[in-house]
């Protein structure tokens, strides 16, 4: 079985820039969204893939990967109606690991998440200085609720409330 050891966080700022390597477009559109299962069809615009993600147990989730025509993958995505987000992954080597950080355009835009691909959900990592609160387990930062309530639907910020 696939599985995926992910931890995510919000980026502050644009330091991560200056170590980036890679910049990659994506769209991606949810064919189906639920509680147990994802199901995801992405294209980088040469290559497109089909992704089923079950339900995580903390960090931890099964994932299946699956390379499919870049024609089909048009065609899926007229499937998905507006639950389709479009960004562009930069890929910023720090320490041992690869991070990456999306910077999401449309009605995302404005937000900009690091994801790091673990081995085992007990390994340590180096924290880059640009790295600010983690989002894990926060659904609201699930690409695929961002396709249903995008970043610039969410309620502002409470006007009463400090921040330290």
């Amino acid at each position: 079985m696939g599985t995926e050891i992910e931890r995510k966080f919000v980026v502050g700022g644009n330091s991560w820039r200056t170590d980036a390597v890679k910049a990659t477009s994506l769209r991606q559109g949810y064919l189906a969204e639920g509680e147990d299962v994802i199901v995801r069809v992405r294209t980088d615009g040469a290559r497109a893939w089909l992704t089923l993600k079950g339900a995580a147990q903390g960090i931890v989730r099964p994932e299946f990967e699956y390379a499919i025509p870049e024609e089909d993958a048009a065609d899926l995505l007229q499937l998905c109606g507006t639950r389709i987000i479009s960004k562009t992954r930069h890929q910023v080597a720090v320490g041992r690991h690869l991070w990456e950080v999306d910077v999401f355009h449309g009605l995302n835009a404005g937000l900009v998440l690091a994801e790091l691909e673990l081995e085992s959900p007990e390994e340590g990592f180096d924290r880059p200085r640009w790295l600010g609160p983690e989002v894990t387990g926060d659904p609201r930062y699930y690409n695929s609720c961002l396709a249903v309530t995008p970043f610039a639907r969410w309620a502002p910020p409470d006007a009463t409330a400090t921040t330290i």
